[in-house]
């Protein structure tokens, strides 16, 4: 007499025999047929035995993030995405009508929204300039570092401050010089 689990194994082998028989009598062609028959059931194609690992991804270093969120920041303000869809010259390019000699323009002058790639880029670096001044305040007043560091970060700091808004100052003073110019 057959014990209970010899039975339930030999009912489960006939039932997936069952339903492989049901499988391959139900397909048509004959090339399926042959692939059954000579490489599954005499075991020369198997599927291989692969140990792979999911790559590890580590979190960029605050420094890295820092470092990218400036350069994305420096290209929006400076106006790449401009420069790279209207393509303007570098910088232009004005004779003088009383001498006749050719100076350059840093200002794209008589349109108010266009610009010279190097007047976009000499303006984001300004505000780049700005922003990196902050910083090293910031740093400057870190109770944990020396009395000279955080004195030489305060005053890099407050000089790059100035240095950037009176530049940008200049800069938008030249250029609302121009832009008033037009409509005179």
């Amino acid at each position: 007499m057959r014990s209970k689990s010899e039975s339930q194994t030999l009912s489960n082998s006939t039932s997936n025999a069952a339903a492989a028989a049901m499988d391959s009598a139900s397909s048509v062609d004959p090339i399926h047929h042959l692939l059954r028959l000579v490489a599954f059931n005499s075991f020369l194609l198997r599927p291989p035995k692969l140990r792979l690992k999911l790559p590890t991804l580590t979190l960029p270093s605050s420094m890295t993030v820092y470092a990218l969120v400036l350069l994305t920041y420096f290209l929006v303000v400076s106006g790449f995405v401009y420069d790279v869809i209207v393509e303007p010259p570098g910088i232009g390019s004005v004779q003088d009508p009383a001498t006749g000699s050719v100076r350059p323009v840093v200002f794209l002058q008589g349109r108010v929204n266009g610009q010279y790639i190097i007047e976009g880029l000499s303006s984001g670096f300004m505000f780049i300039l700005g922003g990196l001044g902050i910083v090293l305040l910031d740093l400057g007043l870190d109770r944990n570092r020396a009395r000279s560091v955080k004195v030489s970060y305060a005053s890099a700091g407050i000089s790059s401050v100035i240095i950037a808004y009176v530049m940008k100052n200049e800069l938008w003073i030249y250029g609302g010089y121009y832009v008033s110019q037009l409509f005179l």
